[in-house]
């Protein structure tokens, strides 16, 4: 017998009194009964009261925006498929010490740990944003980048669209490739264990700036 064979018997053997799992209910709600101006609304009253920052913005003002909170940061760090027209008004950040360095981050040049840590801010796109629960997640594509370039730096800038917020988790399990990395997002980086004092920033980025292109 192999070391498998004998694993897994074993697994078996202790199973062998197992009571029969019940059926999973599957009545809960799978889709939205929202309209696309509610799940915003809802959307925007959860990232906020999760201390979030949120600006609702027409596409065409999307650079500009991200010029206006990156004001004052030194250097930036972007995945490499984020659309290059998000930081197109970057250079015009002259009033405020001229325009931050912009790191790239891609498979072919991974930035280190070090050189995360070192830089103000992150700016990536998402995959879908859940209003129910005012959850942004990430899932590794192109213009969203390697988890730990949304985890290292202290600012995160997010940019997303419209028609990527659904209602309920559901939806957005059903938009998902389970078999890429995802990093869930509810508001800044914060948690209360230590005396029940609230501190931010443990476990990710202090400060989050969501940015919805209407």
């Amino acid at each position: 017998m192999s070391a498998r064979d004998d694993i897994l018997a074993r697994i078996a053997s202790a199973l062998r009194d197992a009571p029969v799992a019940p059926a999973i209910p599957r009545d809960y709600r799978r889709a939205t009964a929202l309209t696309g101006e509610q799940r915003l609304a809802q959307l925007v009253d959860r990232l906020e009261d999760y201390k979030a920052n949120v600006a609702v913005v027409p596409a065409a003002a999307a650079a500009v925006t991200v010029a206006q909170l990156l004001a004052g940061a030194s250097s930036i760090v972007v995945p490499e498929g984020l659309p290059s027209s998000y930081l197109s008004a970057l250079a015009d950040l002259t009033d405020d010490g001229g325009a931050p360095a912009v790191l790239v981050d891609s498979p072919a040049r991974r930035l280190t740990v070090a050189q995360l840590d070192a830089v103000d801010a992150v700016v990536t796109a998402a995959a879908v944003a859940v209003s129910e629960t005012g959850t942004i997640i990430l899932d590794g594509s192109p213009d969203q980048g390697r988890r730990i370039i949304s985890l290292v730096p202290d600012r995160h800038v997010c940019l997303l669209t419209m028609d990527q917020v659904v209602e309920v988790l559901p939806e957005a399990i059903a938009l998902l490739d389970p078999t890429r990395p995802q990093t869930w997002i509810s508001g800044p980086s914060a948690t209360s264990d230590i005396e029940l004092e609230r501190v931010e920033g443990v476990h990710g980025p202090r400060t989050l700036d969501v940015i919805v292109l209407s």
